[in-house]
């Protein structure tokens, strides 16, 4: 279930008050039997008023950026780690994972290195097994990131099939040059380029700690 967005009262709220005194202001000249001119006068200013609010509402619909919709997503929450990795390396996972998770948009993610799946944590699809497709493959050629910022709108989506179904936005992060990070968000353009250089960052530090501690 979508969550609601905190500022559309806010946005709305312009417009409700300018269309309340419009509304009051026309009962009190209807039920005013004698008009004078500086009624008349105030109700000029009322009315411009009331107009005002109503705009400044309407443009606010427009300029204010709203918090995109978030889900929940679908699956069991969980941690995975592959038995055969050293105590290093699973510190240095756990580490960087808890903090991606408690710290960024991030609700699943996946650790790919050397053709195996090193670690998954967070909410945890059905299917654990990563099979790279085009995109995937092309993170790993490049050694370049990718952001998919609403994945529902991507044809390519269906190759993220080990992550919950309703995932919203994925970042697809290189660790060195023989894996990826794929992180999962609940929320379509959730990260920001703040994010993405922190996430980054962190996985510059898996690589270096990987590539000596994980061999082919």
């Amino acid at each position: 279930m979508a969550k609601s967005d905190p500022n559309k009262v806010l946005r709305r709220l312009p417009i409700i008050v300018g269309g309340l005194g419009a509304i009051l202001l026309f009962v009190n000249r209807v039920l005013t039997p004698e008009l004078s001119s500086s009624q008349a006068r105030a109700d000029v200013l009322g009315v411009i008023l009331s107009a005002v609010l109503i705009l400044t509402g309407l443009i606010w619909q427009q300029v204010q950026p709203r918090t995109p919709d978030a889900v929940e997503l679908i699956g069991e929450e969980g941690f995975v780690l592959a038995s055969d990795l050293p105590q290093l390396v699973k510190t240095e996972l756990a580490w960087a994972s808890h903090i991606l998770l408690t710290n960024t948009v991030t609700r699943s993610l996946v650790v790919y290195y050397q053709g195996k799946v090193l670690l998954r944590r967070g909410i945890l699809a059905t299917k654990s097994e990563v099979t790279p497709g085009p995109i995937l493959k092309r993170v790993l050629e490049t050694h370049k990131p990718v952001y998919l910022v609403a994945l529902k709108v991507y044809p390519g989506r269906i190759e993220f099939d080990y992550l919950p179904d309703n995932t919203q936005g994925v970042i697809c992060q290189p660790i060195g040059k023989e894996g990826v990070l794929i992180l999962a968000a609940n929320a379509p353009r959730s990260y920001t380029k703040q994010d993405e250089n922190w996430i980054a960052g962190i996985t510059d530090k898996l690589a270096v700690t990987l590539n000596e501690g994980v061999r082919s």
